[in-house]
């Protein structure tokens, strides 16, 4: 095995098996490409397709009028893109930047498929604001072994959603703590109205086990979700939300994430755990709820889970000069702006909170406040190479304990034994 796929999952390499076969739906600027390959004076990025702003479009046309080439943006699914990406490491033919979804640079920087861009930051990082200006947390999950290798476009995280009128109805306060949000939940449930809806995807475990100080992986020890009664603790309170009190419905397995939002625009729920991607499919498919957004819970600690997307220049990109540049001009501050003017996306400047668009708009203030709190969950596995693994079998325990209700200690065991045995 190549060392380029000795970090890989069974599932990727999987997927990298039929990526030949698969045809992912994709679009570019001047229509559907046939090959990644860049011709002469085209520029390929990799994309995703819920992020194909107008104010990166507006970039765009920058980019191509200052640099005389042609962009062409192929936009995928995350799972697509995955595909497609494997399949060019294992033939050599790569675009000249790539989207991701927070966690392949580092895996990628691993395996040598991503290339270091810290002489580019010596460089320009000063001008550019680079690291200073960025949430410490976002240069950290894309630098390996002191080199940076990607740089941070998005930063979100998780926090709670509520509905106003329903908690005033029912004589509630926005809760602060755990014990907090499970009396306003049992007090929220009724008239076939669940007082929380969680959801499915595993991903949500993360605000929960921070909040709970617990430790994902810790290399020095070889351990995973430690102190182990606390990451019990937190899997228990959420199967016991579902199945105990039953103040919210079972969750369905899959692999949509938007389920509480659809439950709480219909009114079915009051309350929601999510990030600011709910925000806009909230208010355009129930703009007469009255929508209240509040800090992370607080459990041990106040915090939540780090999310967003990075780029990155794959190691085999024949310009990546132009890569840098690109990177410079869509993550400027006037760009950040602009594009959460258009959709509401977080960004991870720290000048980003301070502006208009910002702190005048009371639902992205709260998230803005909280980025300071998120946390990175899955970095010190990223450094194994292991996380897709790790990920898969994240996937099976969350869905026993929240869905199957097994009693969170007992899944958590087996979990534990076979990270531990494949993280060593």
């Amino acid at each position: 095995m190549s060392p380029n796929l000795s970090h890989l999952s069974r599932r990727d390499l999987l997927r990298l098996a039929g990526a030949a076969a698969a045809v992912p739906v994709l679009s570019s600027c001047a229509g559907a490409p046939t090959a990644p390959a860049a011709a002469p004076g085209t520029f390929t990025i990799y994309w995703n397709a819920g992020h194909d702003y107008q104010a990166y479009r507006t970039v765009i046309a920058e980019f191509e009028q200052a640099n005389k080439v042609k962009v062409n943006l192929q936009k995928y699914q995350w799972p697509d893109l995955r595909t497609r990406l494997l399949a060019d490491f294992a033939s050599g033919t790569v675009p000249d930047l790539v989207e991701e979804p927070g966690g392949w640079v580092q895996e990628f920087a691993v395996s040598g498929n991503a290339r270091s861009l810290q002489d580019y930051v010596d460089r320009d990082g000063a001008a550019m604001g680079f690291p200073s200006d960025w949430q410490p947390v976002t240069v950290e999950r894309n630098s390996y072994q002191g080199k940076v290798y990607g740089v941070q476009l998005h930063l979100t995280c998780n926090t709670l959603l509520y509905n106003k009128a329903m908690l005033r109805d029912a004589g509630v306060e926005p809760p602060t703590t755990w014990e907090e949000f499970l009396e306003a939940a049992k007090k929220l449930t009724k008239d076939d109205v669940y007082g929380v809806a969680l959801n499915q995807d595993y991903l949500y475990v993360w605000p929960w086990m921070v909040q709970a100080g617990v430790t994902p992986y810790d290399p020095a020890t070889g351990k995973v979700m430690t102190p182990v009664a606390d990451a019990v603790a937190a899997l228990q309170f959420q199967a016991d939300l579902v199945h105990k009190h039953k103040v919210a419905p079972v969750p369905v397995s899959g692999t949509d994430y938007s389920g509480p939002q659809k439950l709480f625009s219909a009114k079915r729920a009051a309350m929601i755990l999510t990030g600011p991607w709910d925000l806009d499919p909230i208010k355009k498919t129930s703009p007469d709820i009255e929508l209240g957004v509040a800090p992370p819970l607080k459990h041990k600690v106040e915090a939540t889970q780090a999310a967003g997307v990075s780029m990155f220049v794959p190691a085999k990109a024949a310009r990546p000069d132009l890569s840098w540049d690109f990177i410079k001009r869509i993550t400027a501050l006037e760009v950040e702006r602009a594009a959460t003017k258009e959709t509401g996306m977080l960004m991870p400047r720290k000048s980003w909170a301070d502006q208009p668009e910002v702190q005048s708009d009371p639902a992205i203030k709260v998230f803005a406040d909280a980025l300071p709190i998120a946390k990175d969950s899955s970095q010190q596995v990223r450094l194994t190479g292991q996380l897709g693994k790790w990920e898969e079998q994240l996937k099976v325990m969350y869905q026993q304990v929240l869905i199957q209700n097994q009693p969170a200690a007992e899944a958590l065991a087996a979990f534990s034994r076979s990270a531990e045995g494949f993280l060593k």
